[in-house]
């Protein structure tokens, strides 16, 4: 082949591959844009979901929701308890001594603005039945069933805080699950974190 010809074909060999760089290029765009969309829409009504059913629950009373809430902190206490002795990983034992210190702070908090009112913590009998199951664990038995039940948990929790915070009657219990609620949506997110590792 004459060098001029060698030189065409080279040309149209790097043509065509820079054509078919662009067209896979354009092909990876259009799927990542429509992933994008799909996200972005599950998202929308994953979040139009949770507002209709925030505002279908009925809102508890200001005694309803202290109780719920101090339940909800004591399981919590008890279940991070119980996380520091059985768990394994470090990241779940960090998480379990979190969820102490700021369930703690947060029957604290709600304490002083109950008022006169007073939180009944006692453990229900479905709270007490988890932290059964969760003593016959250990190691990363007990890891998976713990972070599974801190996103359950905390899922209700948040539930509980927003409703409040929105529709609640008590002025004082309002800003205290208005404050507290952000804090429970992090302890959600960083177990769900912790659930994909």
């Amino acid at each position: 082949m004459n060098p001029a010809w060698r030189h065409a074909a080279v040309l149209s060999v790097l043509a065509l591959a820079a054509c078919g760089q662009k067209t896979q290029n354009s092909a990876e765009n259009a799927v990542n844009a429509t992933e994008n969309a799909f996200s972005n829409a599950a998202s929308a009504t994953g979040n139009v979901i949770d507002n209709a059913s925030l505002s279908l629950t009925p809102t508890p009373t200001p005694q309803e929701f202290i109780d719920k809430a101090a339940k909800s902190d004591a399981f919590e206490i008890a279940a991070g308890q119980l996380a520091k002795t059985n768990g394994s990983a470090a990241g779940v034992k960090e998480f379990a001594q979190m969820m102490i210190d700021a369930h703690t702070k947060s029957t604290a908090d709600l304490k002083k603005a109950a008022g006169a009112l007073k939180p009944d913590p006692v453990l229900t009998s479905d709270q007490k039945d988890k932290l059964s199951d969760l003593g016959k664990l250990k190691g990363a038995d007990f890891d998976k069933a713990y972070i599974d039940g801190q996103i359950d948990a905390h899922e209700d929790a948040l539930s509980l805080m927003k409703k409040y915070a929105a529709d609640g009657t008590d002025a004082s219990l309002k800003t205290a699950a208005g404050t507290i609620a952000p804090v429970v949506q992090t302890h959600l997110d960083h177990a769900k974190e912790l659930q994909g590792e």
